[in-house]
């Protein structure tokens, strides 16, 4: 039975350190489908993150700290329009550069607001998402296997990651069954011809990085909010470019993007869980390997056993319209 309620431990761990790079690699469908190259990723997520627990410890309310940071990441995923749709720049300098912004500025702000170096107030209840607990968890909680089942990784989860999950059947929707969702990926294959309908490309673009604003917001506040309970420097700590290691195995699929990111959540928690503690064989393994390990695993898994990925055709590529 221990070695069942540590699973369980896990899988819950699992879930929870998903989350954000479940969002971040659905925020990045939806620009790469529309044939944006998104590498500013982890910049939305950290700006997201610094704005939504300061607005939450300014405001002493979570529901505003939410809506700043996604009001923060759809107006960073606008400037990235600005730079690359507009006025057709290169969208992985735009991105990089975004990310740069986003690591200098929250430091420099949080410094100067909060003068606790760099940091935000640590959110007190009510600035923050709680755990929901769902209703007979406590009751059935001792009952063998069932029990932990349904009381840790179906109950007191946040809201938001419910949301996270829940983006999953809905973005595959959208991308599928909606003429949205079929423009946008025509844009990412074959603009030319979109345009050649009387549709506007640009529009469609910008329409697909409000997305992207919008999901990498709540992946931000999710980090500062829920698993943290405040901002702090580099938090994402490389979550970004994960979510995109996570879409290219997933072959900018939504459903394989909830596995690929599952995968790398487990990988991260046995990692946490691991460290210190000796293997067989192996012995004692470092901390610093331990840590390593789900980054070691995405480059493995990338570069060979996922075959080939082939992104959408026109991604990365500014559209010059034909006159």
């Amino acid at each position: 039975m221990d070695t069942f309620n540590a699973i369980v431990q896990v899988l819950d761990s699992t879930i929870r350190l998903s989350v954000p790079l479940l969002l971040a690699c659905l925020a990045g469908l939806y620009s790469e489908r529309a044939g944006i190259f998104d590498i500013g990723l982890e910049g939305k997520m950290l700006v997201g993150a610094f704005a939504g627990a300061s607005a939450a410890a300014v405001f002493h309310s979570a529901m505003i700290g939410l809506g700043t940071a996604v009001l923060i990441s759809v107006a960073f995923a606008l400037v990235h329009g600005f730079a690359s749709i507009t006025h057709r720049g290169n969208q992985i300098v735009s991105g990089v550069a975004i990310n740069f912004i986003a690591a200098g500025s929250t430091i420099i702000l949080g410094q100067a607001w909060f003068s606790q170096g760099g940091r935000t107030p640590a959110l007190q209840p009510g600035e923050r998402f709680e755990a929901i607990t769902w209703p007979g968890a406590d009751a059935i909680k001792d009952v063998p296997v069932i029990g932990p089942i349904y009381a840790e990784l179906i109950s007191g989860h946040s809201i938001l990651v419910y949301f996270a999950f829940a983006m999953v059947p809905f973005t595959w929707w959208v991308l599928f069954r909606t003429r949205f969702g079929l423009r946008m990926r025509a844009v990412g294959e074959n603009p030319a011809a979109v345009d050649t309908a009387g549709i506007s490309v640009a529009w469609l673009r910008y329409r697909a990085l409000i997305c992207t604003g919008i999901l990498t917001g709540v992946a931000g506040a999710y980090l500062s909010m829920v698993q943290n309970g405040g901002f702090v420097k580099d938090m994402t700590a490389g979550k970004g470019y994960i979510a995109l290691a996570a879409l290219i195995f997933a072959k900018w699929k939504p459903v394989n993007a909830m596995f690929a990111c599952l995968l790398f959540g487990f990988l991260d928690a046995a990692a946490i869980r691991l460290q210190g503690s000796p293997l067989p064989v192996i012995g004692k393994v470092p901390v610093q390997f331990m840590q390593a390990l789900p980054y070691v695993l995405t480059v493995i898994l990338l570069a060979g056993f996922i075959g080939k990925a082939i992104p959408p055709r026109a991604g990365g590529v500014p559209y010059v319209k034909e006159r």
